[in-house]
């Protein structure tokens, strides 16, 4: 079970690398004036998001393996741990917030993102939210 979360954790900063630069990418792509500094960001920004993907894949795949070891080992654990289904809900929003990176992705390789640099800072924000509240979650348990 150890191997399987070490795993877990091993892509989830995979993700994350992934979820905190790719936004940033976003910003300089909204501010670059010059066509061949576009160009080379959406490079940059295709190759970090199926980086990325993998991250998010491989993630999903230790942590269900995971929580699987849990409910087959120690019956009702899932229930039991309310701190789990309040982690599982932001982790929830999390894909969520990579599905919109990957439509910006898409908006930003068609020359179509409206998106602000000073919207695209602040929606750098949203993984590193939500990363502290799952880590709060699985290392404090508050409830």
């Amino acid at each position: 079970m150890l191997w399987l979360k070490a795993f877990h954790v091993v892509f989830v900063v995979t993700w994350f690398a992934g979820l905190f630069y790719l936004p940033r990418l976003f910003v300089y792509h909204a501010e670059a004036t010059d066509p061949a500094e576009r160009g080379r960001l959406k490079v940059m920004e295709r190759r970090l998001l199926m980086i990325t993907h993998i991250g998010a894949v491989m993630t999903a795949v230790f942590g269900l393996a995971t929580l699987a070891w849990w409910v087959v080992h120690a019956p009702g654990y899932f229930a039991a741990n309310h701190w789990l289904h309040a982690k599982l809900t932001l982790v929830v929003l999390l894909y969520g917030y990579h599905g919109s990176l990957a439509s910006l992705t898409r908006q930003f390789a068609t020359d179509q993102c409206t998106r602000s640099s000073r919207w695209l800072r602040i929606y750098n924000e949203v993984p590193g939210l939500l990363l502290v509240g799952i880590v709060i979650l699985v290392i404090v348990r508050p409830f």
